[in-house]
């Protein structure tokens, strides 16, 4: 039965760390593989966002139990607090999805994604379901289940709400539809062009006890998942905590668990299991066509291996592929067959990469391609390279251009690689489709992403990178290896590094600020910053809508070699006294085609560079905005852009130093603001913090964002008692009453009325407080629809000449956003009647 080859080797490469490009091949990976080899059950765990998961138990069915293992996660963590940097939104998304992959590299498991987004904290399933377009998401778990097939189902919460946010009862409930769903040919039957209805054995909660909610119980079902591996040196405890700490965003560094830990379940769908979680299932080769034969010459593969010659089991391992592919079942075959060419290759020491020497290349460029080969083992005959250009120009699936772009190299003779000999190849490829995330391509309404086409959805990455195909011949059978081509490069700290390629449009345009806040008539520059990623020239001009002026027209450029970067200077006035709240978009003109996309670079050393091509846009807003005082302090926390948008509406922003404020002089500040969350990140502010008070008391002014109840580096934030506690409201209209309405934080500068509370983003607050000495005045209250009036975002006291003010607001959110009337308010804390 003639299949192709590719689905099943995508899976090893998944597996691979960013910093390579070939999966490990020492022995103990081999012996892994053999024992894996020999194991056809699959288990899917589903819950809400990145970190959701529980790390040692997919470690344990992956590398223990030798399941094909899944994560589901519905959304990508996009409406989640960022601790390692400023990044919100879809982009903290991009960066907790890269989190969950290297989880992955090290529990072993794959991930998969529905379109869901994470539009923030939800206090109930009914407001998820609705944002998200229930039927939607609920078809992507359908069709991650029909094309996953796992015989059992996991989920982390229950539908009674235990879990606590909406969006993990959410996930539970999909999960109990997508198991009958999926089974269902009448439902999604779209799918089916592609897929197959897949009845699931059984769905299974597991149970947990954490925080204030214990939900297990002695009579449930229970697997210790905290056994020891001797092969790999480590307990599931150990590797899930290495898992789990690269949540790095989310600030879950883990402490190692070490001996016996148990989870427990409940089943929710299905015969429940009394023994063991597979109970009713055939894991074994028994389950397919010609099975049993497969698993007999398996034994005899394992039985006669030889640790010092793993070359010695390579023909036996291509009998059994030629057995595998008789097999017939085209589910298991996809997914083995990469296990068995893999495993071929690490008995063989035979090593391959292709890469580049260059990271960026324009859209339709050629791409120069190094193809390596090593075989450490004697006989084996490279036959093919291709890459995937000529795999699809092969198919009739690439335009004329591509065709005449690709090569590949081919050896109709015996091309015997020298054992120990590296052998380098060149190849080219074109530069496809630009490296924007497949879910980024076009705008999304709250809730739920705009994806086209069904085969994207699941994937956790663009599936449409760049690969080549290694086809080799060993004593008279083909086998063949898939490698992604990456960008290679040697760093003189960190040695060699491996990067994905990144393919941009012809010339990109970042305008400088997010945000340009006009009070006035008064014109404003605008600067752009332009990239070009070849060779060439063009135009580029400001696009608004009426009630600006733009000037001038246009810029033309003359040609700019490729890494070219410069500035060009726009200017922007209102022609109006208007409120106005638009968008200016820099539109790029190249040899008669249009640009208009910015570039942006995210860098971590825990995760893979991450390069995106936003709309080259920013927000133009004419609002009635009075500032008062010019310098501010700010105390760095987990890392917000406040900063930058007060720059941008004329304040001067110092970061302050320890010795600063130690030993400085605080008075020249009119007003001091702390990042968010910096009681829970600053560990020194236990030191500092006498000398902040002491600025407050001498007639200073001090604004302290949100914090997290726990951990705090001290207890007393500010100069009275009050207490932070997980209480917020989520929905970003809810309505806004003025408890104080003459209080200064409300008048001065500017009037604050209820129109300031419109067009708010994503929620109003977070970690409100409570216990509030009453020395304070408390000058708002909201609530959430059903719950009672909650005074707790924003609290103002005075304390000697000064005052303090502890919010919180959501302004790291609202500011960035470009919200006027977020504007407005942030500037009143920040202005200290004289």
């Amino acid at each position: 039965m003639k299949r192709s080859l590719l689905a099943g080797l995508t899976f090893f490469y998944s597996l691979s760390v960013f910093s390579q490009t070939a999966p490990p091949a020492d022995l103990t990976t081999i012996q892994q593989s053999f024992k894996k080899l020999n194991v056809l059950g699959s288990v899917l765990y589903m819950a809400a966002h990145p970190d959701d998961e529980n790390t040692k138990l997919l470690a344990y069915l992956a590398l223990e139990k030798h399941y094909r293992t899944g994560y589901l996660s519905l959304t990508r963590g996009d409406g989640g607090q960022n601790l390692i940097g400023s990044e919100q939104s879809e982009i903290l998304g991009l960066i907790r999805t890269q989190e969950l992959l290297a989880a992955r590299r090290i529990d072993g498991a794959e991930q998969f994604f529905s379109r869901a987004n994470d539009f923030g904290f939800s206090k109930g399933p009914e407001e998820t379901l609705k944002i998200w377009d229930h039927e939607k998401v609920l078809g992507d778990a359908v069709w991650v289940i029909r094309k996953f097939r796992p015989d059992v189902i996991i989920c982390r919460f229950p539908t009674t709400g235990e879990g606590g946010h909406g969006h993990h009862t959410s996930s539970a409930i999909i999960a109990e539809e997508a198991f009958k769903a999926a089974a269902d040919p009448k439902r999604f039957p779209e799918q089916l062009k592609y897929v197959k209805a897949w009845q699931v054995k059984r769905l299974m909660w597991n149970t947990f006890n954490f925080g204030s909610a214990n939900t297990t119980a002695p009579n449930q079902f229970k697997i210790d998942v905290g056994v020891y591996n001797p092969a790999l040196g480590k307990g599931y405890g150990e590797i899930a905590a290495d898992s789990r700490s690269n949540h790095k965003s989310q600030g879950f560094g883990t402490a190692k668990q070490r001996g016996a830990s148990f989870e427990y379940f409940k089943t929710i769908l299905g015969d429940a299991p009394v023994n063991d979680l597979m109970e009713g299932v055939n894991t074994t080769w028994g389950r397919v066509k010609g099975g049993d034969a497969i698993a007999t010459e398996l034994a005899v593969i394992k039985k006669d291996f030889d640790v010092d010659h793993p070359e010695k089991s390579v023909p036996a391992l291509l009998g059994l592929q030629r057995m595998n592919v008789a097999s017939g079942d085209a589910n298991w075959y996809d997914y083995k067959v990469g296990e068995i060419n893999e495993l071929i290759a690490a008995c063989a020491g035979l090593w391959v990469e292709a890469y580049t020497t260059e990271s960026t290349y324009a859209k339709g460029d050629t791409i120069k391609i190094s193809a390596q080969v090593i075989s450490r083992s004697k006989g084996v005959i490279l036959r093919s390279i291709t890459t995937d250009a000529a795999y699809g120009e092969k198919k009739g699936e690439n335009s004329e251009n591509r065709k005449k772009s690709w090569s590949s190299f081919s050896s109709e003779r015996n091309y015997v690689l020298e054992a120990n000999q590296i052998q380098t190849i060149s190849l080219k490829d074109l530069a496809g489709n630009i490296s924007q995330p497949y879910w980024l391509v076009t705008p999304h309404a709250l809730g739920i992403y705009n994806i086209v086409d069904q085969k994207l959805i699941g994937n956790p990455e663009n599936p449409d990178a760049s690969w080549a195909l290694f086809g080799f011949e060993l004593g008279g059978q083909a086998f063949y290896i898939q490698r992604k081509i990456m960008y290679k490069y040697t760093d003189q700290a960190k040695g060699e590094i491996y990067a994905p390629i990144v393919i941009a449009p012809t010339v990109t345009a970042n305008i400088t600020s997010r945000d340009y806040i006009f009070s006035t008539q008064q014109a404003q520059a605008v600067q752009v910053k332009l990239q070009s990623f070849k060779n060439t020239g063009g135009t580029i001009k400001l696009k608004a809508p009426t009630g600006w002026k733009i000037s001038p027209e246009k810029i033309d450029f003359n040609t700019k070699p490729k890494g070219t970067e410069w500035v060009e200077v726009f200017t922007v006035t209102p022609t109006d006294s208007k409120p106005h709240n638009d968008v200016i978009t820099a539109v790029i003109t190249v040899d008669g085609k249009e640009w208009s996309q910015g570039v942006q670079k995210i860098t971590y050393d825990h995760i893979p560079a991450i390069t995106l091509f936003p709309p080259a846009e920013a927000k133009i807003i004419n609002v009635d905005l009075k500032t008062a005082g010019k310098k501010i302090g700010y105390i760095a926390g987990a890392g917000d852009v406040v900063p930058e948008a007060l720059m941008q509406i004329g304040y001067e922003i110092h970061y302050l130093t320890e010795n600063e404020i130690m030993n400085g002089d605080l008075s020249t500040y009119d007003a001091i603001v702390t990042g968010v969350r910096a009681y829970n990140t600053n560990q020194r502010l236990v030191v500092e913090q006498p000398k902040l008070m002491e600025y407050v008391n001498k007639g200073g002014n001090m604004v302290v964002q949100y914090n997290v109840p726990q951990p705090l580096v001290l207890n007393n934030i500010g100069p009275y008692p009050f207490k932070l506690v997980n209480q917020r409201v989520t929905d970003e209209n809810a309505q806004v009453t003025f408890l104080d309405p003459q209080h200064p934080v409300l008048n001065y500068p500017n009037k604050i009325t209820q129109a300031d509370f419109d067009n708010w983003i994503q929620e109003r607050g977070l970690y409100f407080v409570n216990s509030i000495d009453p020395r304070y005045k408390t000058i708002l209250s909201m609530n959430d629809p059903g719950e009672a009036a909650n005074p707790g975002s924003l609290i103002v006291a005075d304390y000697g000449k000064g005052r303090f003010v502890y919010t919180s607001l959501v302004f790291f959110r609202e500011l960035p956003a470009g919200i006027p009337g977020a504007y407005r308010l942030f500037v009143n804390l920040l202005s200290k009647p004289k």
